[in-house]
């Protein structure tokens, strides 16, 4: 049986792994290490500090949020 494709977020994360040559638990452990909270300013820092393009970062934090908020319900 096929796997189906990711969607969403995670549709990057392959790419992101191949680019940036880490892999996504480690980039998502950045994130929730970093002072900041706010949706832009995790965006902002990492395009600012880890050289992330816009579209990677957003997919980034967007997934990582959505977990935090899965997890506090």
């Amino acid at each position: 049986m096929a796997t189906a494709a990711a969607k969403g977020p995670a549709s990057y994360f392959p790419s992101i792994e191949k680019k940036y040559g880490r892999p996504i638990a480690e980039w998502k452990e950045i994130i929730r290490s970093s002072p900041l909270s706010r949706h832009m300013e995790l965006v902002n820092w990492l395009k600012a500090e880890h050289g992330l393009g816009h579209g990677h970062a957003n997919a980034l934090v967007a997934h990582t949020l959505a977990e935090a908020a899965e997890a506090g319900s």
